[in-house]
């Protein structure tokens, strides 16, 4: 049987971004919470920071290239320089000598000293980080100082060696040439003399060659500049590079509001309970009959008897049309309504139902079957004082002063009278069946109002007597086991299951409000019947 008003479900796959917004809506509250608080407290934390400046210089690394090098070995030749450079200006000795120079312990800017070579150039780069803007300044342009003045003496002791070593071999040649000169006075014999006059101008080419390369040193030591040219000497820097407040705080605004989302999904992900319609199709397996919204009680009395043109009440009178289709074949006679839990509202779902029903023109008759903790009396307004229990000690033939009247039309109800200490053991007697049949003898319809079916057993010992049963789910209250454990009991107890009414349906809160507020009509008929409010 395809019920009425059961079309809402239809497209609901395409909107799922919609459930993603409601379901952020919902938890707006956690999500500004965690936001503010990470944002804030990172603002506040990185105000009590120590700002921290960074000064920078840049050094050109001026090196002779060779007139026999080709494009691709100078330029391999210039980072590898650059390179060693880099390593040069980080050792202990060079920083130490800093240190000295400015009066500071090493330590306390030892690890603060970034160099990097900037690629396919000459040119390395210096960071100096420290809390004292003006002492950066000052480490990265002493830092330039002392390690030009290292390579300078470098340079210089590699002159100085080289000297050392042709001068050596001048010397050594000049005494060679005298020893042949001196040999070759000495001599007379023809082929002897040939041979030291040879040698002595082998010694000569030598010698003249050993001093033009010492001209040659020499003249290089005299037009030597510096290797290392400081090109951007390091300012004092007026704005710290950390703590960076506002960007610190934005990144953990960002990341506070992505933990929250995360832990809404972690709380849904672990909320077992009946939320939507799917969540009641494909747990239980039965179809939503109605859905009923969260509403204003007014002094406790029924919305469909004091606002029946309210949605509410349309909402009710939807369920009355799909319970009265849910068998057309054999009409329902006598309906149990019941839920798993205490507070689902089923008292409330079984007055306003038969209040419907009976606007139909049905001969409704309410009993309040909780015979542990009855409430249909005050939800209809009328006394306790001799009910349903009193059927069982009386003949039937009382049954007519039994009835309470409600004040309105086609509608009585049979209270729950005194309890009884065996509440179960009544309901599933003979005598409870009698009764039933009396009054359907007097009525179109029966509803019975039981205790929630998951605590006790009365609900269940009721089944041989009932044509139907609809259970009551709150939405976001009533958990996914206890529902589906209830549901078990019904099935293997013969009950009728017709369907589930989804009650106290919190549009505020629910993700899936959008869809529900839309449920055949509920919106246009709600702007309809606040027209008429406002013309009255």
């Amino acid at each position: 049987m395809e019920f009425q008003d059961q079309d809402f479900d239809n497209g609901f796959e395409s909107i799922d971004i919609r459930q993603y917004l409601a379901l952020f809506w919902q938890w707006a509250w956690l999500i500004a919470l965690v936001t503010v608080i990470a944002g804030l407290a990172t603002f506040l934390i990185s105000e009590r920071m120590t700002p921290i400046y960074s000064a920078s210089t840049t050094l050109y690394i001026n090196e002779a290239p060779s007139t026999k090098a080709t494009d691709y070995n100078s330029i391999i030749t210039s980072e590898r320089i650059s390179g060693t450079y880099s390593k040069m200006l980080t050792t202990r000795p060079v920083l130490e000598e800093v240190a000295n120079r400015l009066g500071v312990n090493v330590e306390s800017f030892i690890n603060d000293v970034s160099v990097s070579p900037i690629r396919e150039t000459t040119l390395i780069k210096i960071d100096v980080e420290s809390p004292d803007p003006q002492m950066a300044a000052n480490i990265a342009n002493e830092l330039t100082s002392v390690f030009s003045s290292q390579v300078k003496t470098i340079q210089a002791e590699r002159f100085s060696v080289s000297k050392e070593s042709l001068q050596n071999q001048i010397a050594d040649m000049e005494g060679q040439i005298d020893q042949a000169t001196s040999d070759l006075t000495k001599e007379l014999d023809p082929g002897v003399r040939a041979s030291l006059e040879t040698k002595i101008t082998q010694y000569r080419s030598i010698y003249s060659n050993l001093l033009l390369s010492y001209e040659q040193i020499r003249l290089s030591e005299a037009q030597t500049v510096s290797t290392v040219i400081q090109v951007d000497p390091a300012t004092v820097p007026t704005k710290p590079i950390s703590p960076q407040v506002l960007r610190n705080t934005a990144l953990a605004a960002i990341v506070g509001f992505m933990l929250a989302v995360g832990l809404i999904f972690i709380i849904e992900a672990i909320d077992d309970t009946i939320k939507t319609a799917e969540d009641v199709k494909r747990v239980l397996g039965l179809p939503v009959l109605g859905i009923i919204t969260k509403h204003p009680v007014e002094d406790g009395k029924p919305i469909t008897n004091i606002s029946p043109r309210s949605p509410v009440s349309e909402a009710f009178r939807n369920l009355r049309t799909n319970v009265q289709y849910s068998n057309v074949d054999d009409p329902i006679r006598v309906l149990m309504v019941t839920s798993t839990d205490p507070r689902e509202g089923k008292t409330t779902v079984v007055t306003n139902l038969g209040i419907v029903f009976a606007q139909n023109g049905n001969n409704v008759a309410l009993i309040d079957a909780d015979l542990r903790k009855p409430s249909l009396h005050r939800k209809i307004g009328v006394p306790n004082r001799s009910g349903l229990t009193s059927l069982f000690v009386r003949p039937l033939a009382s049954l007519e002063n039994t009835f309470q009247r409600t004040g309105i039309n086609n509608l009585k109800v049979v209270t729950s009278g005194e309890l009884p200490p065996n509440p179960s053991e009544m309901l599933g007697s003979k005598k409870m069946n009698a009764i039933i049949d009396q009054i359907k003898e007097e009525s179109d319809l029966i509803i019975l109002d039981t205790p929630p079916a998951l605590a006790v057993t009365d609900a269940l010992v009721l089944i041989p007597l009932v044509d139907a049963v609809l259970l009551v789910v709150k939405p976001g209250f009533t958990k996914t086991n206890s529902a589906r454990q209830v549901v078990e009991q019904f099935r293997r107890s013969n009950g009728k299951l017709i369907g589930v009414v989804l009650n106290e349906l919190d549009l505020s809160k629910s993700r899936y409000a959008y869809k529900y507020y839309n449920y055949k009509g509920y919106k246009s008929y709600g702007r309809y019947y606040s027209h008429e409010k406002d013309a009255s």
